[in-house]
């Protein structure tokens, strides 16, 4: 049996804080990443285009050897993942796996909040999907999900300005706009890889009580837990405890903001998808 490695895929950058934590959870596997930057952002297209992406470059990651692939972007498992699972693995490639970081996140929330109201952040694409609304309330009926698009937080956050006091008056803004929703929300989830870079910025905005779910962590708990249900997936999976980057655009324009994310240097192999 040909061993390979776990294929980590997101729109850009913000996969790579799924890919730390999963690094940091099960750091004898080999993993291989890959960013459409060249195509990015995803958080704005239309469900036809994110998918059209979104299957394209889970062709690559199989032709690169990876049998699992984990679609580290919450745009694309809200608008791919699904018709990817049902329609496009079966004849494509049957014995792989895809999985997304949507439901892991949904299947925990209800553990948390103690008012049963609970509020998303995310890009317009994933809001407008209404994945997280549908998802929360298969496990949590009782649970009321509000939903914040936040469509200028990724681009701070990819500019460099994460940090800056212009990022302040943004996040505070969608937080307000959030929270007018109902005064009631005792639990936040990020729900773009993006947004842990702001967290300390969205802290500052929120009563002190406010539970924050960052997905990076939860994923990882995750992938561990489905590995130990299916070791038949577990033993195709090469361990060598490697790291392998790919993006869609220059490899060093990725570079240059990979770290950021990933909390140390990466060195990224160009892909071409005929952009």
């Amino acid at each position: 049996m040909q061993q390979g490695p776990i294929g980590v895929f997101d729109s850009g950058y913000g996969g790579l804080t799924v890919l730390k934590e999963f690094v940091r959870e099960l750091p004898a596997y080999d993993y291989l990443y890959l960013g459409d930057n060249a195509r990015a952002p995803y958080g704005g297209r239309s469900f036809e285009t994110v998918y059209h992406y979104t299957l394209e470059c889970v062709r690559h990651l199989f032709d690169l050897g990876c049998p699992l692939v984990i679609l580290a972007c919450n745009t694309a498992s809200a608008k791919a993942l699904r018709t990817i699972q049902q329609n496009d693995l079966p004849r494509m490639s049957p014995d792989n796996r895809v999985l997304g970081v949507i439901r892991p996140t949904t299947e925990i929330v209800g553990q948390h909040t103690i008012t049963r109201e609970v509020g998303v952040l995310g890009t317009v694409g994933t809001v407008t999907s209404e994945s997280y609304p549908i998802e929360i309330n298969k496990f949590y009926p009782d649970v009321k999900v509000y939903q914040q698009a936040c469509p200028l937080w990724v681009p701070l956050v990819e500019n460099g300005e994460a940090d800056g006091e212009g990022a302040d008056y943004f996040v505070k803004k969608y937080l307000d706009q959030l929270m007018a929703q109902s005064p009631h929300i005792d639990t936040l989830v990020l729900g773009c890889t993006h947004y842990p870079l702001l967290v300390d910025k969205i802290r500052a905005h929120v009563p002190e009580h406010m539970r924050i779910l960052s997905q990076g962590e939860i994923v990882a708990r995750s992938l561990a837990d489905y590995l130990s249900r299916h070791p038949s997936m577990e033993a195709r999976l090469s361990r060598g405890g490697s790291l392998t980057f790919y993006t869609t655009e220059t490899p060093a324009s990725f570079e240059r903001l990979a770290g950021i994310f990933f909390d140390q240097a990466v060195k990224a192999n160009h892909l071409d998808v005929g952009v």
